[in-house]
């Protein structure tokens, strides 16, 4: 299948209320899930959610690769969030620049302050509940993409309009920064099976 096109913000279909999985067994929620994925690593993303290929249902994935410039514990392996909720954050938060492919197909990053640590209880795509507790790059990702099912896009979230920059700033300045690497650091990491 072709890989799904990335809505873009001002779609309604970013907005509207996203659909609880019942059924995992679903053909479609197999596809949507392949699709997915597909299209993360094809745009080189670290996660994308359901809502932004159009499809109104709970589920987000995410996959902080191992690149270049992130080493192996810095990474994640690839994991599917269907019906997650985050049920702890710390009081604790740091700043870390964000882009998202459904804003002008990331040409615009920004400062956003979340908690620094959540965990959040979810299934994956055989139904099975897990619990994962993180911080980081990780704890960013999750947060993010939790947002899209909430209809929420993370300019909503910037903590100051005037430090908004472009992928080329970003690149040069932001990216490789102190303040960005030590705040995307993952300390922790436990996942539980429920």
């Amino acid at each position: 299948m072709a890989v799904r096109e990335i809505l873009q913000l001002g779609d309604e279909r970013l907005t509207k209320e996203n659909l609880e999985i019942i059924d995992f067994e679903s053909e479609k929620i197999k596809q949507v899930i392949i699709d997915l994925i597909e299209i993360m690593k094809e745009k080189g993303l670290v996660g994308i959610a359901a809502p932004q290929i159009g499809e109104n249902l709970k589920i987000f994935i995410t996959e902080p690769r191992e690149t270049e410039f992130r080493t192996k514990d810095q990474a994640d392996e690839l994991r599917v969030f269907i019906n997650p909720k985050i049920i702890e954050e710390s009081s604790e938060e740091l700043i870390i620049y964000e882009g998202c492919a459904s804003v002008g197909r990331s040409q615009i990053f920004g400062p956003v302050s979340r908690p620094k640590t959540i965990t959040i209880e979810a299934s994956n795509e055989k139904g099975e509940r897990f619990l994962i507790k993180c911080d980081g790059l990780l704890s960013r990702v999750i947060q993010h993409e939790n947002d899209h099912l909430l209809g929420i896009e993370f300019i909503e979230k910037i903590s100051d309009y005037t430090k908004i920059v472009s992928p080329e700033a970003y690149g040069l300045k932001i990216k490789d920064s102190a303040e960005q690497l030590n705040n995307s650091i993952i300390t922790i990491k436990e996942v539980t099976k429920l």
